[in-house]
């Protein structure tokens, strides 16, 4: 993992993620739960846009797929995104103890 080398954004990743992992472990779950498709797309949407700027490209992919559940009402597949995006924002915040960044 590459770390963004823009310092306010570096020091901005840590609050980010946590933030992020918030959302996941609600957000997504009430949004699963209502299938509300509209707002699972802006959740993906989101989560693409911010992760591109932060540098988390892997996880920005993950966005772009959940947009595409969300578009087609595929709420089986983006259930199986959500352990990928959680899993991957954990990996992010291990990366960045181990920086001594977090």
């Amino acid at each position: 993992m590459k770390l963004p080398d823009d310092p306010v954004i570096l020091e901005l990743l840590p609050e980010f993620v946590d933030t992020w992992i918030t959302d996941i472990d609600t957000q997504f779950k009430e949004l699963m739960e209502s299938k509300n498709s509209d707002e699972m797309y802006r959740m993906g949407h989101t989560l693409k846009g911010s992760c591109f700027q932060f540098g988390l490209d892997d996880v920005a992919q993950l966005g772009i797929q959940l947009m595409g559940h969300a578009r087609n009402q595929d709420w089986e597949a983006a259930e199986e995104l959500e352990i990928k995006i959680r899993t991957s924002f954990d990996d992010v915040k291990s990366f960045l103890q181990t920086k001594g960044i977090m």
